[in-house]
């Protein structure tokens, strides 16, 4: 069996607001970001996707995106819906109507599937995302290729947790591929987000991703730095 180990780095929210549209591009750039997820739905997304055509070399998917919870006082919110989570029909029709979005702005089909809030990963949404996946055989997250979400700036319940968006943090992360494919998610931004509670973390994961620290390593453990362009369908 091979050892090789190849690395999907995938920025989600693009689209989100102008500050993260930017700094994505930035963390392609001059980072180790290889992908991103549109939200489709939100108000930046029209000039992510003009922006877009700037980076050829960026793979962009279709982040589904049916609402958003935050953890306040001991319990789960619904900060925003764009349909009923519980009703198959209702999320069958806006994930398919978010793709219809997607290909209006961009002319293609996304070269990947995820989701806000990693919703795909329940009913029925789970089943929704995974059909639309095998329609148009684009990787799926955390299907064939596993998804490593460790490098987050929160709990599980919202809190801060700034010590798991570091350099050495990241390091530690890519140090820990086993061989075959493996997605790392962020989350960057150049300035705050106040419509998302995942804010303040954003402008620190954005120096982690340009880290030469980080960058180094890559070269030095010769992991394949890919997008999921490049990957096989599911």
């Amino acid at each position: 069996m091979s050892e090789e180990r190849f690395l999907v780095v995938n920025a989600d929210d693009l689209g989100l607001a102008e500050a993260v549209n930017e700094v994505i591009f930035l963390a392609h750039e001059e980072g180790i970001v290889t992908s991103a997820s549109l939200m489709v739905r939100q108000g930046a997304a029209p000039a992510a996707a003009e922006q877009a055509r700037e980076f050829p070399e960026l793979a962009i998917g279709l982040h589904l995106d049916l609402g958003e919870w935050n953890y306040e006082e001991g319990e789960w919110t619904l900060a925003y819906s764009h349909c009923d989570g519980e009703d198959l029909k209702a999320v069958a029709v806006e994930c398919r109507a978010q793709l219809e979005r997607f290909r209006a702005l961009f002319g293609r089909d996304p070269t990947h599937l995820d989701s806000h809030q990693h919703v795909h990963e329940s009913e029925p949404a789970r089943g929704v995302a995974e059909a639309l996946a095998a329609e148009l055989a684009v990787p799926l997250r955390n299907r064939r290729i596993p998804y490593q979400g460790g490098f987050y700036g929160q709990s599980g319940k919202g809190e801060p947790f700034p010590a798991g968006i570091t350099p050495t943090a990241l390091a530690e992360l890519i140090r820990s591929l086993p061989p075959g494919w493996t997605e790392i998610g962020c989350h960057p931004a150049a300035g705050p987000v106040p419509t998302s509670s995942y804010d303040a973390e954003r402008q620190i994961e954005l120096e982690t991703l340009r880290s030469p620290q980080v960058k180094d390593l890559l070269n030095v453990t010769q992991i394949n730095l890919c997008s999921f362009a490049q990957a096989t369908p599911e």
